[in-house]
């Protein structure tokens, strides 16, 4: 049976199509045609014996899927520019949930990562991609992206790089709870209290027994400011932005947040 990218991809054919009902069909993908948009390959797999599918996030439009017809093939000029972590100025075409790229060109200005910190960017890649709709813009989130990306290319610490992006990803897709003010009572958090904080209403004074992580008021506090300079807010924000993580995500596993803890315990 068909894939549902198999559908889509041969919807975009004309093959058997009468010339006019054909060119009636191509008129939306003009129409809908993006050239030089800013944008990240966030992961790509095989189509076929020459194409790939690849998952971009763009500034404009999201994280979106577009197939790269004969990507694959050796003299291809996508085949070396299909890279993650690369910025790129891309042009793609359709309406529908998987789209045709016309093209990619590598646009340079950044660092690359390597070792340890690469592998940082595959955990951000991966979090955008579990936890990103699709064709749903988020250009703050895009820049930040990008921001922790040269962070991490020029060695700034990995636990406070991926804590700030972590924060910014939950606030933008509009499931970060609120850190400053207790849900009881809406009165501000208090640096010297205890607190757990519930991933669908906020930050509540923590009860003499509690399955949540506990963290101190000063860590919530700290965390709006990402201001992580305090050995504590760095290790209670650990704990806590991998809670509301997990939640977020459905109890889904993040593989590369799992290497990570083996090899950093970030």
């Amino acid at each position: 049976m068909p894939s549902r990218d198999d559908e889509l991809i041969d919807n975009d054919t004309d093959a058997g199509v009468p010339s006019t009902q054909a060119a009636r069909r191509r008129a939306p993908a003009r129409e809908g045609r993006i050239v030089g948009q800013p944008g990240f390959v966030l992961h790509s797999y095989p189509y076929k014996e020459t194409s790939l599918i690849v998952d971009l996030f763009t500034r404009d439009y999201g994280r979106i899927g577009v197939v790269a017809k004969g990507a694959k093939r050796p003299l291809s000029k996508l085949r070396g520019v299909l890279q993650t972590f690369q910025p790129l100025s891309v042009s793609f075409s359709g309406k529908s949930e998987l789209r045709t790229l016309i093209d990619a060109e590598w646009v340079g200005g950044m660092l690359p990562i390597e070792k340890t910190a690469l592998l940082c960017g595959f955990y951000l890649n991966e979090l955008l991609v579990k936890l990103l709709a699709r064709d749903d813009p988020h250009p703050a989130l895009f820049n930040h992206y990008v921001s922790t990306l040269n962070e991490l290319a020029h060695g700034e610490p990995a636990p406070i790089a991926l804590r700030k992006f972590e924060r910014a990803l939950l606030k933008e897709t509009g499931v970060a709870a609120d850190l400053t003010r207790c849900t009881a009572t809406r009165a501000p958090v208090e640096t010297d209290g205890l607190y757990v904080v519930d991933p669908e209403r906020g930050a509540r004074a923590a009860a003499a027994v509690e399955s949540w992580p506990v963290v101190a008021g000063k860590t919530l506090v700290d965390m709006e400011r990402e201001d992580y300079a305090d050995p504590q807010t760095q290790a209670q924000s650990k704990q806590l932005m991998r809670f509301l993580l997990a939640y977020h995500l459905g109890g889904a596993p993040l593989n590369t947040r799992q290497i990570l803890i083996d090899l950093m315990q970030l």
